[in-house]
């Protein structure tokens, strides 16, 4: 026999767990979309575009970390930490986005705009990932023209001293030079006077010969002390100029040290080689227009996605809750009210047993106090007024 089930109980969808983890992505409240049953897909399909977006997300910030810190644990956690940012940002566009604000320019216009630069900028990790090869490449010709362009500029900061003392070795050497022919031509003119070859035609030594070897022997004494001095003062000048080079080297290696193959330096060489390379620019850019597509995937999808049932039960069940609080508030407040009234008129029956009670009481103090004064003849009407109000009367609260 067919079994009869109850009309409330006829249906019962119970989501699995990955459903529920794919809705609460989406932002979808359960206990209002399992009841929405064309809507389920729906927020199926929204909840898998945030997670794919969240995964990319995750994958790009991990790859862009691990390229300034050495750590791959900590470039991973930097990636998740940024993923899950991305996915809050996310999770935040398209819950805004309902059936009542889609035809709503100013809000999908900012939504669109976060969502593009965020897109942006998690594009160029993944394209710096697939053109590695590239990039390195780059990258190294890049180092290689930074280093020439750093030697050329060390070289034109030190360029002026290094003329000085070039041109001052230059200087230092022709004095050498024009003095050893001063010295060379008088040894030359000694040994002709000496052989009969030159001078008087006279061999031997005689007077004139006699000069001339002095001559010589003076301008070789002269040569012998300005060749020792100009080469002290070479010497010093070659120094120098050792000393400008070791600088220079020294800088460049310093220069070296900070040559990377980092974010920006990578970002700086596929740069460079878009430049270079028309048929690069092309795949560029798409892959970048499709990569932005992904960060823009929920945005779409829930913009895109036709609605049912369940925005509509959501503005009914907020509008509800809102009436409800609004209800709630207001029975609240008359319920204070009510004991308000109520403790006040217990209070005032209260103080009137009070006074009733303690009315003869008052009387027989205050026939008491008028006996003591009555007795005492030095007593005076205002001191006797004065203890009657200060035992007797009632200080009105404040």
């Amino acid at each position: 026999m067919e079994k009869h089930i109850a009309l409330s109980l006829r249906e019962s969808y119970c989501p699995s767990q990955f459903t529920q983890f794919l809705w609460w992505l989406s932002t979808a409240e359960k206990e209002i979309l399992v009841d929405s049953v064309i809507d389920r897909n729906r927020y199926r399909i929204i909840g898998m575009s945030v997670m794919a977006t969240w995964l990319f997300a995750t994958l790009a910030w991990a790859y862009f970390f691990s390229s300034i810190v050495d750590s791959f644990i900590i470039a991973a956690a930097l990636g998740i930490f940024m993923g899950f940012i991305i996915l809050t940002i996310d999770r935040a566009l398209i819950k805004g986005i309902t059936k009542y604000n889609k035809r709503k320019f100013a809000p999908l216009l900012f939504r669109g705009l976060l969502a593009l630069t965020i897109g942006t900028f998690m594009a160029q990790p993944a394209v710096l990932y697939m053109f590695d090869k590239e990039i390195k490449l780059q990258t190294s010709l890049d180092n290689e023209k930074k280093k020439m362009l750093k030697r050329q500029e060390l070289e034109a900061l030190y360029k002026t001293q290094k003329d000085d003392l070039q041109q001052q070795k230059t200087t230092l050497q022709k004095q050498n030079e024009d003095k050893y022919n001063d010295v060379a031509k008088a040894r030359n003119n000694f040994l002709a006077e000496t052989d009969g070859s030159g001078g008087t035609g006279k061999i031997g030594i005689k007077d004139i010969a006699i000069a001339k070897r002095n001559e010589y022997q003076k301008l070789d004494d002269e040569y012998q002390i300005q060749l020792k001095d100009n080469n002290t003062k070479i010497a010093e000048a070659d120094k120098s100029l050792k000393e400008i080079d070791d600088k220079i080297k020294t800088s460049e290696t310093e220069f070296t040290l900070y040559l990377n193959n980092g974010f920006l330096t990578r970002i700086e060489a596929l740069s460079n080689l878009l430049k270079s390379n028309s048929a690069l620019q092309y795949r560029y850019y798409l892959i970048v227009f499709i990569l932005m597509l992904i960060e823009l995937m929920p945005v779409i999808a829930k913009t895109m996605l036709p609605t049912g049932s369940y925005d509509q039960k959501v503005l009914l069940r907020e509008n509800m809750e809102i009436e409800l609080a609004n209800s709630n508030m207001q029975k609240e407040q008359m319920l204070k009210e009510a004991y308000n009234q109520m403790a006040f008129d217990n209070d005032k029956e209260a103080i009137s047993s009070f006074f009733n009670l303690t009315k003869n009481d008052r009387e027989e103090k205050i026939k008491d106090f008028s006996k003591k004064w009555r007795e005492d003849n030095h007593a005076s009407f205002d001191g006797f007024w004065e203890k009657i109000k200060k035992e007797v009367l009632t200080r009105q609260e404040n």
